[in-house]
């Protein structure tokens, strides 16, 4: 017994396990990284528990704050809007977009660095992307127009005249790029 109790002294003395040991140098210890995530979890919670042992219940702060959340429901119910303004009268739609395309370049930077610096850096690159756009809608305006007042015309003459403006299809002169991608480039 005594040459075995040496073995197994040498291996698992003083609370050591050399075997284990050894094999952590090779593969993590399971248990260990377990019990260092949920130290890593537990020290979170308590650190974003500190920002609200005192809360704030002035008038000043529930007003900044009030105005922090309110730029991007803005924009969003802004954009909605305009969306419901251009099909609502497209003649007044495209008249703002007129003097929204007159506006200079330097401009535009300037509102695409004051944005980006509150939404993020990567505003930048869409704006531009924006802005071109924005130039391919507006040279769509007059077939827009155009279909327009076919549409009108066409409330005031009965349906099945041949002499009327429903003779003549209302067609979109301008070609589709997403549609032409889709279709892989090749025509119809």
């Amino acid at each position: 017994m005594g040459l075995i109790e040496r073995i197994f002294s040498l291996f698992f003395d003083d609370g050591r396990n050399v075997i284990r040991e050894t094999a952590e140098v090779f593969r993590e210890n399971a248990e260990g990284a377990a019990g260092r995530e949920a130290r890593l979890r537990k020290d979170t919670l308590r650190q974003f528990a500190q920002e609200f042992e005192h809360p704030r219940e002035g008038r000043f702060d529930r007003f900044i704050n009030g105005l922090n959340r309110l730029p991007r429901p803005l924009l969003a119910f802004g954009t909605i809007g305009l969306f419901i303004a251009a099909m609502v009268n497209p003649i007044w739609f495209a008249s703002r977009m007129q003097g929204i395309a007159v506006v200079p370049e330097p401009l535009w930077w300037l509102m695409g660095a004051i944005v980006s610096f509150y939404f993020g850096a990567r505003h930048q690159a869409h704006s531009q992307r924006f802005q071109s756009s924005i130039a391919q809608t507006l040279s769509r305006v007059p077939t827009v127009i155009d279909n327009t007042e076919r549409l009108e015309a066409m409330r005031s003459t009965p349906p099945g005249n041949p002499d009327g403006p429903d003779a003549a299809p209302v067609v979109d002169a301008a070609p589709n790029p997403a549609l032409a991608e889709w279709r892989g480039g090749r025509p119809h």
